[in-house]
């Protein structure tokens, strides 16, 4: 299993972003993906979640309605379109799968929501 994120970046509050994962070594379509966050200093959080059909989605109250998670199985990825940044965005953000109780994580990427 092999997660890579992308997309991170420093933007000003108020900026957009879409953070990628590409996602191999397992078959994708049928795994529930997720995003989580670290802020540092802190735990580890989640963010969104999406359904391996894509149809049905769940976010953290933090992000909802600034946040939205999608998938494009023919790819075998899945995004996260982040508007209305704000500095508490400010994290290093994590693709997420779980396959027989075994959490997979990719390496991260950094998101800096500043002036």
């Amino acid at each position: 299993v092999q997660l890579v994120e992308s997309g991170g970046d420093m933007v000003q509050p108020g900026g957009s972003l879409r953070l990628s994962c590409a996602a191999s070594g397992f078959t994708f379509s049928i795994f529930r993906m997720g995003w989580f966050r670290q802020a540092p200093g802190k735990e580890r959080v989640f963010v969104a979640r999406i359904q391996g059909s894509g149809d049905s989605t769940y976010y953290a109250d933090s992000v909802k309605g600034r946040f939205t998670i999608s998938r494009d199985n023919a790819k075998n990825a899945v995004y996260l379109q982040m508007t209305s940044l704000k500095p508490e965005d400010t994290a290093v953000y994590y693709c997420n799968v779980n396959i027989t109780d075994i959490r997979y994580w990719g390496q991260g990427t950094q998101v800096t929501v500043s002036s």
